[in-house]
């Protein structure tokens, strides 16, 4: 006797919050299985009157620089700032020990 081996296939609402994007698809998620993450426990009501369970996810193509086309403002020169006052301890101990 073959065993059915297949997760479950169904529809699943996926909900960017940052963007405020939302879009139906279908999904393994839609089932619960023993291996898998199983069905999400968050529903919403979709606009055809139906309960979908629902994925909040951090981004999406409605969020994501590369689709959206705006770029991120990374602050570099205060990343190597914040690093330098880590550090500055550790140099000064290995200076006093006769380190480089």
């Amino acid at each position: 006797m073959k065993q059915n081996l297949h997760p479950t296939y169904g529809p699943v609402v996926f909900r960017d919050a940052s963007a405020g994007f939302t879009f139906l698809t279908r999904s393994t998620l839609a089932g619960s299985t023993d291996s898998g993450p199983g069905r999400p426990t968050a529903t919403i009501e979709w606009s055809d009157g139906q309960t979908y369970p629902v994925v909040d996810v951090e981004i999406s193509s409605a969020s994501h620089p590369f689709w959206t086309g705006s770029a991120r403002v990374v602050d570099t020169a205060g990343r190597v700032e914040k690093f330098r006052q880590r550090y500055a301890k550790h140099n000064k101990s290995n200076d006093s020990k006769g380190g480089n």
